[in-house]
């Protein structure tokens, strides 16, 4: 291992931190802008789950290198454009989170739901009032696994010349160097404990009655 190494290249090394944090957490935005309504959609409407779950379970299924290959054709982009990553990953939390949200709208007790309507909540304001805060939990967990996996496979895009700190990898074993092999996996390995933490964190700060409800069954 030669440590000096990291110093020399900082500059390399942050900017490939920036383009690994880019291209792994604006999919997860893009992903989640999408799949909210897929997923109320899917809990509303049987024909729709009967459509929008299978799909996101294929789409889910199909090789990200494939799809780092293919979008080019579809989208008119240059192989090496970090657009395709983007919206590769953003396909992939999109048929990850659209379960998510429906199984989470799904578990919302229905007599809640049918409490504000008596009190008058129309469906939209019920929604982002009601429905939609009990769903969080749920949703968060999904935004966890879906993070913690666009961070993993965003390197996967250095096979292609596109990857953040995958290029890292690729470079170290191109010239048999441990250090920036090492270098690039710690720091992906921090960067998904980091966003892990900070989604936990988050879903915890948006349900204060779950640590209420959690801290009233300790005992004394």
């Amino acid at each position: 291992m030669i440590w000096g190494w990291i110093p020399r290249n900082s500059g390399l090394i942050l900017g490939l931190l920036g383009q690994h944090l880019v291209l792994s957490f604006l999919p997860v935005v893009v992903g989640l802008v999408l799949a909210v309504p897929l997923g109320w959609l899917a809990n509303r409407s049987r024909a729709a789950r009967a459509v929008l779950i299978p799909a996101a379970g294929v789409l889910y299924t199909v090789p990200s290198l494939v799809l780092f290959i293919v979008l080019p054709g579809i989208l008119g982009t240059k192989i090496l454009d970090p657009i395709n990553v983007v919206v590769a990953l953003a396909i992939y939390t999109v048929a990850l989170l659209v379960r998510s949200v429906a199984d989470a709208l799904a578990a919302v007790p229905g007599m809640v739901v049918a409490a504000a309507t008596a009190m008058g909540f129309r469906p939209t304001r019920r929604f982002v009032s009601v429905e939609f805060p009990l769903a969080v939990p749920v949703l968060i967990a999904g935004l966890r696994v879906a993070t913690v996996s666009n961070i993993s496979l965003v390197s996967v895009g250095a096979l292609v010349g596109i990857g953040g700190l995958g290029q890292l990898f690729t470079q170290g074993f191109q010239n048999n160097f441990p250090t920036e092999i090492v270098t690039g996996v710690v720091l992906s390995l921090v960067i998904a404990l980091l966003a892990d933490a900070l989604l936990l964190g988050a879903g915890r700060l948006l349900t204060p009655w779950n640590r209420v409800g959690t801290g009233a069954r300790k005992p004394a």
